[in-house]
């Protein structure tokens, strides 16, 4: 805007035109100026002096213009004044910010912009304005207390933040998200393709679904638990959370937000907790089937014992008498057999403190053909040890001669008359477990038919006269109580191969 002013008029005109226009200034403008004696004097101080300081324009025209001095909070005076002499002998910009203590307003937030001038005769002259950035500066503490609010959260929460550009395909991590990934270079990492390489197989096709449903706005917000692969090559359970902030018009995300939190060890705990309920419920599941054998076995003998008793009280030949005790005994020996079998199914799955030892492999299974030697036809079977030496697995030494000859025995016991029998036992790692497997080229089992129930108490599947059902059922309990597995492939009239998968994480 450009101003005419009058050209021959008096000044009295200019100085009431100037007059007016400061006084419609919200700002306090001033002329300040110090003389080469040090003495202060204020040629010019706009009409909002009484609104800053609550002093009349007056003070500043006789000795109570010192009164300002006085306004200001008594913290801020030393600084303020150091402020001042610097901008006088340098003679460069006084910008500062300072507080006064007003007597109506209290409190308020200042700040002096201006520039100095030194002339001729030595006066340097301050011209510029004081503005009140009371408002400015509260805006300005109150996003400093949050800022340090939000920090001290961050810092302190064991989740980490993230915020993902996807105008420009860029994310941001906080310290916590890095520490959680174990990644310590954000240049490597700024990318959301890089969690493809990351995120595990399994997780991968859920993880993208859920992150593309909330882009599409079908869920209010992306939540998905994951695995991610640290820098350390180990896997960790995270739960990663987010939300869309922002969309164009069209209702396409342009910027995400959202959290990592590690729950690996929460969810170890579920999945422990969750291998403890099967537990539980196999336990559950044998202790029902040990009481229906009990309850079937006991009941059956023990009716036995009783008819065979009472067909002797309604016999007068003696004769009759003692053939009847001859059953009584075949019955009672039965019924000594069953007893002692159950027994030893209750010592096998309530022993929780069995010994574990480092075994070797060859060493207990040489053992186990010794016992077998003097066994009908054992001159005619041939066996093939493919088990490397110094094999050494987890195992209590007794279950394992048990487990080796178990499975031997069986090979032996349902071979095919038709054809040499024939035992191998082979050792590898499977997915890092050390596994042995045992084939036989005997009857086999049709696992279609019977498959559910091979390893079942008092299951069999064959003919056999020694046949009780029992030894494939202790033989697994005994792998399992070492938290090994077991798993058969079999093709009748080929041959059967039991796999023992060890589990060599226990210490002896």
């Amino acid at each position: 805007m450009v101003f005419d002013f009058p050209q021959n008029g008096n000044c009295q005109e200019v100085n009431n035109f100037y007059s007016k226009l400061f006084n419609e200034i919200p700002d306090l403008i001033f002329e300040f100026v110090i003389a080469p004696d040090n003495t202060y004097l204020f040629p010019l101080v706009s009409k909002s002096v009484n609104d800053f300081f609550e002093l009349s324009s007056n003070h500043f025209v006789d000795s109570d213009k010192f009164l300002v001095y006085d306004r200001i909070f008594e913290a801020d005076r030393l600084t303020f004044f150091q402020s001042l002499v610097n901008a006088k002998r340098n003679i460069t910009r006084w910008d500062f910010e300072f507080r006064v203590l007003l007597p109506e307003k209290g409190l308020r937030w200042l700040k002096v912009s201006s520039k100095p001038e030194l002339y001729p005769d030595g006066n340097i002259a301050f011209y510029g304005r004081i503005s009140d950035v009371t408002d400015l500066k509260d805006q300005e503490i109150k996003l400093k207390i949050s800022e340090e609010r939000f920090k001290f959260a961050l810092e302190a929460s064991t989740a980490g933040v993230w915020d993902w550009d996807l105008t420009t395909n860029k994310v941001f991590y906080s310290s916590q998200s890095m520490k959680i990934l174990e990644q310590e270079s954000l240049d490597i990492f700024d990318k959301p393709e890089r969690w493809d390489e990351i995120v595990h197989p399994d997780d991968l096709e859920k993880y993208y679904s859920e992150i593309q449903d909330h882009f599409e706005n079908k869920i209010p917000f992306y939540e998905n638990y994951h695995r991610v692969l640290t820098s350390s090559g180990n896997y960790k359970w995270i739960l990663d959370r987010g939300k869309v902030i922002q969309r164009d018009e069209d209702g396409k995300p342009l910027r995400a937000i959202g959290t990592h939190t590690d729950i690996s060890s929460q969810k170890e705990k579920e999945l422990e907790l969750v291998r403890t309920m099967e537990l539980f419920s196999q336990q559950n599941s044998r202790l029902l089937n040990f009481s229906h054998i009990v309850s079937h076995n006991l009941n059956t003998q023990a009716g036995n014992i009783k008819s065979i008793l009472d067909i002797i009280d309604s016999e007068e030949d003696l004769e009759s008498s003692t053939e009847m005790l001859s059953h009584l005994r075949t019955v009672s020996n039965d019924l000594n057999e069953t007893i002692a079998n159950l027994t030893q199914l209750v010592l096998l799955q309530s022993n929780s403190n069995i010994p574990i030892k480092s075994l070797n492999l060859n060493l207990y299974l040489k053992k186990t053909l010794d016992l077998i030697k003097n066994l009908k036809n054992y001159n005619q079977v041939t066996i093939i040890n493919d088990i490397p030496e110094g094999i050494f697995v987890d195992f209590n030494p007794a279950y394992l001669e048990s487990v080796l000859l178990n499975f031997t025995t069986n090979a032996i016991k349902y071979s095919n008359y038709n054809k040499p029998v024939e035992i191998k036992y082979s050792f590898s790692l499977e997915n890092g477990k050390k596994t042995l497997s045992i084939s036989d080229n005997g009857l086999g089992i049709d696992l279609k038919k019977y498959g559910d129930s091979l390893f079942g108490m008092y299951k069999t599947f064959h003919k056999h006269e020694g046949a009780r059902g029992l030894g494939l059922y202790i033989t697994k309990n005994q792998i399992e109580s070492m938290k090994g597995t077991v798993s058969v492939e079999s093709e009748v009239g080929v041959g059967t191969t039991f796999k023992i998968v060890f589990n060599d994480s226990l210490q002896a």
